[in-house]
């Protein structure tokens, strides 16, 4: 249960922190003294997004922290689950900062959290009904889940949802398939083509940069030629005078003429002859530079054009790069070889969609069991319950059928085989009736309720609050409602916003709201109601300008009943 809520500079809250027990409490307070807040500040705990605009004026951050206790199990596993468990004690703290730039932090017993855990936290531990929670009764979609939660049917729900998923992606993959197979002739060609045109490419790792290289050379050849002619003249033969190996060669002999005579000549012969035989090795190396495979220029040049042509050409279709069209060549292969199965692949394809379909449907007929005989309990737990609460002459029906295609074929979904949806009439000899068409307001709010009643025991959530559960009802009726607001809260804790002095009343604990200015500035403040000024603030809610000794006479009356 919630035992703790602390706020700070919430809106015109600057700094308030409620203690909470356990059982049915209730908060009052005038019209804009903050009841709106608390129930924001929870929300915002409960990782429901920010806005800036909640940060107190002139503020820099705002910050809302809880601490929850006595955690049933089913909400420890959950938490267990989601990786937020609870201290050694049992305690879970949670602490939400909101910036006034618009970051957010969280932590969960001091640790960091992201923000979006808080909400998955906060599902295992609060339940917030508010006005429009009562509207989602309206809403045939939301049957279906209220039902199961009553019916206890995750588990198997959950082996359902299994099956069906595994039986949609076989669907698609048929589908897929059978479309495919209406032009597998034209596909099977199209691989074979383009299986050919990759081959006879007969494509290299990196030849488009060899040839854009081999290109660029001979389109220079006649300025390499007439310069590797100077070289290779220079150096080893230019045309009958004396080159510069030649003229080293003189040199060598000369040197080695006087080795008798002068101790250093052989070194020097011996450095010239290595001389020499590198500038023949560099005169044959400039003579291969203008080698282009025996062709003339003009040939070699359209040949490589011709080449670059066909590699581009794949590169543009299968690549961009070498390594890319060696991919598609080997996925399309593969993919030819499964279309020569294509046949008895497709054929075993739809035997395991069908077994599939056989198992996930026997695992929805045990859920449509499991709900029929269900829905009975709860039809009839809530026609009790809403006739305690002043319907009694309704009747109440919670309706399964199969869920149908347009052929009247059952029909899958991913909640099963079945709809549900909530009946009522709430006059003698009226007809059942889609719940949207016939409640009023305040029959909508006895209806949640009345839900909330029924599936108390088995809810597992430690807090429910109702925020204005008594919107359209009052006197005896708004009694009977905190009466059973009261009952529910021996399965857990209770908290309620409201208006109705009967509700009030009844409440094992009562915060008042209200709001005072303090140095120019307008804050709200929580306080827990004495036995006197409960008295008082009951005579308040009942109305007029001055509480007179008759309405608190009353009030203490509401008081002593509600003890009783």
């Amino acid at each position: 249960m919630l035992t703790e809520l602390h706020i700070e500079n919430v809106a015109v809250v600057k700094n308030v922190t409620l203690s909470l027990d356990g059982g049915f409490t209730v908060l009052t307070g005038e019209t804009g003294a903050g009841k709106s807040i608390i129930i924001d500040s929870i929300n915002l705990l409960l990782g429901a997004r920010s806005a800036r605009e909640l940060i107190r004026t002139g503020e820099k951050q705002a910050l809302i922290s809880a601490c929850f206790t006595s955690l049933s199990e089913k909400a420890i596993a959950a938490l267990d689950g989601i990786g937020a468990s609870p201290d050694t004690d049992g305690t879970l703290y949670l602490q939400r900062v909101i910036q006034a730039d618009g970051r957010a932090t969280a932590k969960v017993n001091g640790r960091s959290v992201p923000v979006s855990m808080l909400k998955e936290i906060g599902a295992a531990l609060i339940t917030i009904h508010g006005q429009h929670d009562s509207q989602a009764l309206l809403s045939p979609d939301s049957h279906i889940g209220f039902l199961d939660w009553y019916a206890g049917s995750g588990e198997l729900l959950r082996e359902y949802t299994d099956k069906y998923g595994k039986l949609s992606e076989l669907r698609k993959r048929v589908a897929d398939q059978t479309k495919l197979s209406q032009r597998l002739d034209e596909k099977i060609d199209t691989l074979k083509y383009q299986i050919s045109e990759i081959d006879e490419a007969r494509l290299r790792k990196n030849e488009e940069d060899e040839l854009t290289e081999r290109r660029k050379k001979v389109k220079s050849a006649e300025k390499i030629y007439k310069y590797t002619q100077i070289i290779t003249s220079s150096l080893t033969d230019n045309g009958g005078a004396e080159s510069a190996a030649a003229l080293t060669e003189r040199a060598i002999y000369a040197l080695r003429q006087l080795t008798d005579l002068l101790p250093d000549a052989e070194m020097l012969a011996a450095r010239l002859e290595s001389a020499r035989y590198d500038m023949i090795e560099a005169a044959e190396q400039a003579a291969s530079l203008t080698d282009i495979d025996g062709a003339s220029p003009e040939q070699e040049l359209d040949r490589i054009e011709n080449r670059l042509e066909t590699v581009q050409r794949i590169l543009r279709k299968y690549g961009p790069t070498e390594d890319d069209v060696f991919r598609y060549r080997e996925k399309a292969a593969k993919e030819l070889r499964e279309l020569a199965d294509f046949d008895a692949n497709l054929a075993e394809l739809k035997k395991r969609m069908n077994e599939c379909a056989k198992e996930t449907f026997a695992v929805a007929e045990r859920l449509t069991a499991l709900r029929t005989e269900a829905a009975e309990r709860l039809s009839d737990g809530i026609t009790e319950e809403l006739r305690y609460l002043d319907l009694e002459k309704v009747n109440f029906s919670v309706s399964v059928g199969k869920l149908l295609s347009e052929k009247g074929l059952t029909r899958f979904s991913p909640t099963g085989c079945d709809t549900v949806e909530f009946l009522i009439s709430t006059n003698p000899g009226e007809p059942l009736k889609p719940l949207a068409k016939i409640a009023s307001g305040g029959e909508l709010s006895r209806v949640m309720l009345a839900v909330k009643a029924v599936l108390a025991e088995c809810d597992g959530t430690g807090t429910l609050i109702f925020d204005e559960i008594d919107t359209g009802v009052s006197g005896k009726t708004s009694q009977k409602i905190g009466i059973k607001l009261r009952e529910i809260s021996k399965c857990g804790q209770v908290i309620c916003i409201t208006h109705s002095a009967q509700i009030a009343a009844v409440a094992a604990s009562h915060l008042k709201i209200s709001k005072s200015e303090s140095n120019g500035r307008t804050e709200t403040a929580v306080t827990e109601l004495t036995y006197g000024e409960r008295v008082n603030e009951l005579s308040r809610i009942m109305g007029g300008i001055e509480i007179t000794d008759t309405a608190r006479a009353t009030a203490r009356e509401m008081l002593k009943g509600s003890e009783q």
